[in-house]
């Protein structure tokens, strides 16, 4: 469903990736994972062109999205949808007028339809009492649930997380390990994450990537990557600075 080949960038002077080739299956919970400033969020920031390769090939669906122009792309980001890492939510307006934003731009529904699916969203990530809060005043882990309701009002056939359990408590980051494995999962969402948290991705994953000096140090299973005899996987997985 999702494909990077020999994908290569550079930011400020710096690679960032060099020839890293990745293969996302439909329905996969997929996790990228590595230090900090290794490239994980531009990874998957390319796919929906707001970074761009220097080099390589990257197809959604079967369509080519490097090159493609700002209408095509919008398409993309249709059927792809991204949650960041910082909520993006707009404070001037409740939770529900957030997350009827989207329904009502690409939607031709009456307020009042909007309204009642865009409940409908905030109901299945469990939100939808917050309906009329305003996002300032939630913490971090209601706001991304927030946005994800936001974001599958758009009814994507694969979603993007950037750190998602960053800054969560732990209560809050077991809740969205339970999202992402129980209903996003069994309505066969594609679901690509990038995360640092590993006991999140111990939990979560089908597949595991792991990315190291700008290539793919690690590809397999949460099994495969446990046992690792590779010093660098180890290190990380154990939390070992060297």
């Amino acid at each position: 469903m999702i494909e990077f080949e020999h994908i290569s960038i550079t930011l400020g002077g710096r690679k960032i990736l060099s020839d890293v080739s990745l293969s996302i299956d439909e329905g996969e919970i997929f996790c990228i994972v590595g230090r900090s400033g290794v490239g994980k969020s531009v990874m998957i920031k390319q796919l929906v062109g707001l970074l761009h390769p220097d080099e390589g090939s990257i197809r959604f669906n079967g369509v080519e999205v490097v090159g493609m122009d700002e209408a095509g792309l919008q398409d993309i980001r249709k059927e792809c949808g991204m949650v960041f890492q910082h909520a993006t939510l707009f404070d001037s307006m409740s939770c529900l007028e957030n997350v009827m934003l989207p329904i009502l731009k690409h939607h031709a529904l009456k307020p009042h339809k909007a309204r009642e699916r865009a409940l409908m969203y905030m109901a299945e990530v469990g939100v939808e009492h917050l309906a009329e809060k305003e996002p300032a005043t939630l913490g971090p882990g209601l706001r991304k649930l927030v946005a994800i309701a936001r974001t599958l009002t758009m009814e994507p056939k694969a979603i993007l997380f950037d750190e998602p359990t960053t800054g969560l408590d732990p209560l809050a980051a077991r809740k969205f390990d339970q999202l992402v494995t129980g209903s996003l999962a069994g309505a066969n969402m594609t679901q690509v994450v990038v995360s640092h948290d590993v006991r999140s991705i111990f939990d979560i994953a089908n597949k595991i990537a792991m990315l190291h000096e700008g290539r793919v140090r690690f590809l397999g299973t949460p099994t495969e990557l446990e046992t690792s005899d590779d010093s660098v996987v180890r290190n990380f997985i154990n939390g070992h600075p060297e």
